[in-house]
């Protein structure tokens, strides 16, 4: 008789689907694919909404569009996440959608994956190589992540002086 799987590898069968349901919408135009948040630091709670950030190109113009394209995404992942929900794992998904020039110009939001994303698709190594790029540009600010609790924040120069400019 086998085990029951756990959360963790619930959460995992989901990325699984997850990444092959967006292979099929996406195809060639998905560049990168990645969780990040408590399910990319593989410490999720059954409530834990899956974070990701889908890398396509070309996108549509405009967040709605580029939603109502995604629903496809989701309608192939019906069946996955009624198992998952039948297994007491109410989850749901949270999508970020940037092309790769978006991503380019260094969206804050980066600063939420570069030490927690789990890449499932990084074609030609983009997402990677931004993130390294980010990880060397805040190591050489000082920068710091600060927990509190089960959240934390950036001190993104701690020797910041008033006035002073630098980007990341």
């Amino acid at each position: 008789m086998g085990r029951e799987p756990g959360l963790r590898e619930r959460f995992d069968q989901l990325l699984e689907d997850l990444w092959a349901a967006s292979e099929g919408v996406y195809r060639a135009r998905l560049v990168s694919l990645a969780v990040f948040g408590s399910v990319g630091r593989s410490t999720p709670r059954p409530d834990s909404d899956i974070d990701l950030l889908l890398v396509a190109d070309p996108l549509p113009d405009g967040r709605m569009q580029r939603v109502a394209e995604f629903e496809e995404v989701e309608r192939r992942l019906q069946d996955s996440l009624a198992s998952a929900r039948r297994a007491g794992v109410e989850t749901r998904l949270s999508p970020v959608f940037k092309t790769p020039r978006e991503i380019q110009e260094r969206s804050p939001l980066l600063l939420d994956l570069v030490h927690d994303a789990r890449i499932l698709v990084d074609r030609e190594g983009f997402l990677q190589g931004i993130l390294q790029g980010l990880r060397e540009r805040l190591a050489e600010l000082g920068a710091q992540r600060i927990w509190r609790g089960n959240a934390w924040y950036w001190d993104l120069k701690p020797d910041y002086r008033q006035g002073e400019v630098f980007e990341l």
